[in-house]
């Protein structure tokens, strides 16, 4: 085990990390010493001159040239607001080829927005640019919509039309809003199965999804797709490797977004999303590598990943990176009905205690100092509990916030990479939440691979003490393969957390139906994402009342 507080040692050699210009400017920085690592890799900004906003670019291809389709990676919208949302598309008429199979020229597209999916009613339309800078991706912020209702939209260029898309703005935040279904998913690894469970959620009846994180894994996908084990195709060799450069996230996010049953899913509803580690790399904490790399070296490596992640997803231009920093927590109403306060865990924490093992809780795990969100994110977070007017709170995060115990006894080990690592800032925000009188806390969770469901406890040792809240765990939609509805430790989870309410380990997503008295989460899950088509059941069912914070089965 490494030593309290640090990583395991770099085993791995580094040499080829970064492309010869990236390692060149990192070692010009470490012979300055250079005054802050930020500063530096905002400056590389990877050799690329980013245009100024509505500038003309390097020169236009006329879309009319393009030879083959470029919205081979669909649409997407989210992040919706009363009379606003975004829509996305990227332009790839080769997404496994560096660039896209693209120039580095600009690209006029035309959008439009409809109240109708056959466009007889356009509502919104306009011209947007783009860029090579930022991978021919698109982020059109329409504004001018009527609040909490359906539209539909779509992208041209050239004879090119992509597919059309459905999204809906959040209501008016005075609303007196009366319903309102999520659905929630994380961790989908391409190399693990098939995105079945996005096939099953394009087609079902919800308001918005919410995305928690690992979009995409870091690690080598194989020729055959790894547990998809294809016959009718060959990836590219350039998958088979690890993601180190912005030319490997952008082909990554390349790859997932090819894929029809991801791309059904974003067509059908808007998405908010936020990211865990993996979209970086496993496990890290700020700015330390899981293997304890050089900081300078890992925050090039996280200022190509997040730029990628803006690149690839349906996120406003307020999330755009400015080198290896983003601001990814925001905050979205849903009318009078709901606030979601949607969390990063990951780009401020402290570094995990003990060597990031499992281990037993400690000085460290309660050490105030230490922190998972980063003091200005939990300031913003008990802030906005404070001014909230919502009948229900929705935390929306990454990693587990309830104890979790993996063994019996007094010594049971915890999640170091969890909420349990870093158990005085849990306190806080659940004193916070007392604090700011919040009743209905719901708190929804990605990360684990498996389906839980939690009474969030004031005292998580004394099942007797107050219920503050549920949180809500969903599952993988491909992480993990096919998984077991019992998974091997079942029954001693469920006798080291009294609070544990409910545990699967299948493949799938969680919905959730919210109204002014209670809140459902039904846990979907599927045999199978090994081999495509699995069908979809439901799991289990609970209900947590308005008022009255506790999970009851249906």
């Amino acid at each position: 085990m490494a030593p309290a507080g640090r990583r395991r040692p770099l085993t791995q050699d580094t040499s080829s990390r970064h492309d010869p210009e990236l390692r060149s400017a990192a070692r010009h920085f470490g012979r300055r010493r250079f005054l802050t690592v930020t500063a530096a890799a905002t400056a590389l900004a990877f050799g690329t001159n980013l245009p100024a906003r509505g500038a003309a670019g390097p020169g236009e291809l006329d879309g009319a040239r393009i030879p083959t389709d470029p919205f081979t990676l669909g649409v997407a919208s989210g992040d919706p607001l009363p009379g606003s949302v975004v829509l996305w598309t990227r332009l790839a008429p080769a997404p496994y080829e560096p660039g896209g199979g693209l120039p580095g020229q600009y690209v006029a597209v035309e959008w439009e927005v409809s109240t109708d999916e056959f466009f007889a009613l356009t509502v919104r339309r306009g011209t947007a640019v783009a860029f090579p800078e930022y991978n021919h991706s698109l982020h059109v912020e329409v504004e001018g919509l009527e609040a909490g209702r359906v539209y539909y939209y779509r992208f041209r260029t050239g004879a090119w039309i992509s597919d059309t898309g459905r999204t809906r703005t959040a209501p008016a935040t005075t609303a007196a809003v009366a319903k309102l279904t999520y659905a929630a998913v994380a961790c989908q690894a391409y190399h693990d199965g098939y995105f079945t469970v996005h096939r099953h959620l394009a087609q079902d009846d919800v308001d918005v999804v919410l995305h928690l994180g690992d979009y995409l894994y870091e690690y080598a996908v194989d020729s055959v797709g790894g547990a998809r084990n294809y016959t009718d195709r060959k990836l590219p060799d350039l998958y088979n490797r690890e993601t180190k450069t912005l030319d490997d996230y952008r082909l990554r996010y390349a790859l997932y977004k090819s894929d029809p049953d991801l791309r059904a899913a974003h067509a059908a509803h808007p998405f908010v999303v936020t990211w865990d580690d993996h979209e970086t790399e496993n496990n890290y904490a700020g700015a330390i590598s899981e293997n304890n790399e050089p900081e300078q070296e890992f925050l090039l490596r996280r200022a190509a990943a997040y730029r990628a992640h803006w690149e690839n997803q349906p996120l406003r231009n307020a999330q755009m990176p400015n080198g290896p920093d983003a601001q990814l927590y925001r905050r979205f109403q849903w009318g009078n009905l709901a606030q979601f306060d949607v969390l990063d865990t990951r780009q401020y924490r402290s570094d995990q205690a003990y060597g990031d093992t499992l281990h037993a809780p400690g000085p460290e795990t309660d050490d105030p100092a230490r922190s998972i969100t980063g003091a200005a994110q939990e300031k913003w977070l008990l802030d906005g509990w404070r001014a909230s007017q919502s009948r229900w709170n929705v935390m929306a995060q990454q990693v587990c916030f309830s104890q979790r115990k993996f063994d019996l006894g007094a010594e049971a080990r915890t999640s170091m990479d969890a909420w349990d690592g870093y158990r005085a800032s849990r306190r806080r925000v659940l004193d916070g939440a007392d604090s700011a009188g919040v009743e209905n806390l719901v708190v929804m969770t990605g990360d684990v691979h498996v389906g839980y469901a939690f009474d969030i406890k004031e005292d998580f040792d004394d099942p007797a003490s107050k219920t503050l809240g549920t949180e809500i765990v969903a599952t993988s939609v491909a992480s993990g393969k096919d998984g077991a509805d019992r998974p091997g430790n079942w029954d001693t989870y469920h006798k080291a957390n009294p609070h544990l309410r409910f545990y699967n380990g299948r493949r799938g997503y969680v919905r959730v139906a919210l109204d002014r008295t209670k809140a459902r989460a039904d846990y979907r899950t599927v045999s199978a994402v090994t081999k495509p088509g699995a069908s979809i059941t439901t799991a289990a069912s609970f209900v947590t009342e308005a008022g009255d914070p506790g999970l009851k089965p249906v």
